[in-house]
C-alpha cells in the first residue's frame, strides 16, 4: 500500500524538526517516496534529510532506517509554488503533504485510501506543541476537534477551513487543480473553497494525527507566540 504513496515536505531552515518528521514518515510509511522541497535553506536541514536516503551500495535496504527520498530547491517561494513542483515531481497515486515541523503520531492509510473515493483531500488533526509542551488548542486550533467534518467551515475565518500541515490527495487530481502559486499563505484554504464550490468535498478525520511543533516563523503560529 505505501508503494502508492509520495510524501511531500517543504523545508526552509527546519533542522531542529526535519529529521523528526522524516523518521516518523518512514515509522508509519515505511516503503514511501519522500519529496522534499528545498527553500533555500541556510542550516543543516537538508544535511539531515540525507542522512536517511536508501545507500544503492546496501544489499538489503532496511525499510524502517532509510527511504527513497528526491531533493528539489526552488527559488521565488510560494506554499503554492512549491507544493506544485512536489506533484509534479512525485511519481505515485497518492501525495501526503506534511508541514516539516510535524511528526505524524496516527495514521491508517489504507482507510484514508478509501475515503479518497469519495473525498478530494482529506486533512487531519494537528496537536500544537509549543517549545515541548502541549498547549490548549485555542484559536486555529480549536478546528481539529475529535469529530470527523465534511466540508468544514470556520467560524474563526468566515471560510471553509483546511490545511496542508497533514493532509492527502490523489495526485492526478491535484495535477488537474494545482494551488495558486501567487499566494503568500493559506493557499490551502483558497484550493477548499475552489474545489468546495465545483461540487467536490473534502474531510476533516481525526484518526490522521500529528503533533505540530513550534517554529517562529511558522504562518499557523503567528499571533500565537
Amino acid at each position: 500500500m505505501n508503494n502508492d504513496i509520495s510524501v511531500i515536505v517543504r523545508v526552509r531552515n527546519e533542522e531542529r524538526w526535519i529529521g523528526h518528521t522524516i523518521q516518523s514518515i518512514i515509522d508509519h510509511l515505511p516503503g514511501s517516496e519522500i519529496i522534499v522541497i528545498n527553500n533555500e535553506s541556510e542550516d543543516e536541514s537538508i544535511q539531515i534529510v540525507k542522512h536517511f536516503i536508501t545507500d544503492t551500495n546496501l544489499k538489503n535496504n532496511d525499510l524502517l532506517r532509510y527511504a527513497d527520498i528526491k531533493i528539489f530547491d526552488i527559488k521565488d517561494y510560494t506554499p503554492g509554488k512549491s507544493l506544485n513542483l512536489g506533484v509534479n515531481k512525485s511519481s505515485r497515486k497518492y501525495n501526503l503533504i506534511i508541514s516539516s515541523h510535524c511528526i505524524i503520531n496516527k495514521i491508517n492509510i489504507q482507510s484514508l485510501i478509501k475515503d479518497l473515493q469519495n473525498y478530494k483531500s482529506i486533512f487531519g488533526k494537528q496537536i500544537p506543541v509549543w517549545n515541548g509542551k502541549k498547549i490548549v488548542p485555542r484559536y486555529i486550533w480549536s478546528h481539529f476537534k475529535d469529530n470527523k467534518v465534511e466540508n468544514m467551515y470556520s467560524e474563526l475565518e468566515k471560510r471553509y477551513f483546511h490545511h496542508n500541515a497533514i493532509a492527502i490527495y490523489e495526485r492526478d487530481f491535484l495535477v488537474k487543480n494545482p494551488f495558486d502559486e501567487n499566494l503568500q499563505s493559506k493557499e490551502d484554504r483558497y484550493w477548499a473553497e475552489n474545489i468546495i464550490n465545483n461540487n467536490y468535498k473534502i474531510l476533516y478525520d481525526p484518526s490522521l494525527e500529528v503533533y505540530h511543533h513550534y517554529t517562529a516563523n511558522g504562518n499557523t503560529w503567528k499571533g500565537l507566540a
